[in-house]
């Protein structure tokens, strides 16, 4: 259910004691996680621990195994749920590796996917006047809407393009993915700077990154360092901080954490394979 917060409406991610991997081969290990909207959720770790396997799994990427635990929304388990199931439900993933779609240009795209979210399609001059807004947000020339999602675009384009659609369809809750990496200093600003903007009551966000800098510019509420797919510590900017100059060597020290050197297991990430649940596909 959803809860009050300052007579606000709060709705709750939670991740209960959850484990995934792919192949057969184990990553997230016995995972617990709360996000309510309002809050900014940092995770840190080195290479490999598990970060983007848990927001994939988040999403439904019915590539990854779940062997136990749950996913729900504000009391509701949505593990069985299908990827377009939960981004009805308010969850949107930015892909660290976005793809190209020839042939759908961004605009037929988004006005699509926010039509399926409502229940009545929204006007065409609503829907122009949005697009041309989020477009200045992240600094899109308007009329690369109308090229092909993420088609002959730089890194940093299909970063932004990732930012663009979050700002259209306004999750409850984003989950980031690397965002920043492939951005130069100026496309940092603008997408920070749109990340910001929509960071309110009604919002929340689950951020990975390996870079200071990033939670600089969107300072989270909440920092959590993933180690061997479990979250090993948590605290505050503070950790991001320490972590930047340190690395994270001081936590097998003073903690006796074991920091294995891994390399995650990355699935390619295709429309196809998201769009439902098949045989021989795991769940």
């Amino acid at each position: 259910m959803n809860s009050m917060k300052g007579g606000d409406v709060v709705s709750t991610l939670e991740i209960r004691n959850l484990s995934a991997g792919i192949a057969g081969n184990s990553i997230i290990n016995d995972l617990s996680l709360i996000v309510n909207t309002g809050e900014i959720h940092a995770l840190l770790g080195p290479n490999g621990h598990g970060k983007s396997t848990l927001l994939n799994v988040i999403m439904g990427n019915p590539l990854y195994e779940v062997y136990s635990g749950d996913v729900l929304i504000d009391g509701q388990s949505i593990i069985n749920d299908t990827v377009d199931q939960r981004a009805r439900k308010g969850i949107f993933l930015a892909m660290q590796y976005p793809q190209e779609i020839p042939g759908v240009s961004i605009s037929d795209f988004m006005r699509t996917a926010i039509n399926a979210n409502r229940d009545k399609p929204i006007t065409l001059f609503r829907y122009i006047k949005d697009l041309e807004t989020a477009s200045k947000l992240v600094g899109f020339e308007f009329d690369m809407v109308h090229r092909s999602v993420n088609e002959g675009f730089s890194g940093g384009e299909k970063k932004r393009n990732e930012i663009l659609q979050m700002l259209l369809l306004k999750p409850k809750f984003a989950l980031l993915d690397e965002v920043d990496s492939g951005l130069d200093v100026d496309a940092l600003n603008l997408v920070t700077a749109a990340i910001n903007q929509t960071h309110d009551q009604e919002h929340g966000y689950l951020v990975v990154s390996h870079y200071a800098r990033m939670y600089h510019l969107v300072q989270p509420t909440h920092v959590h360092v993933v180690l061997n797919g479990h979250i090993a510590i948590s605290g505050g900017v503070e950790l991001v901080n320490r972590i930047d100059q340190e690395g994270y060597h001081w936590l097998k020290q003073e903690y006796g954490l074991d920091i294995a050197d891994k390399t995650e297991k990355k699935p390619m990430i295709v429309m196809q394979n998201c769009a439902a649940k098949t045989r021989g596909q795991p769940k």
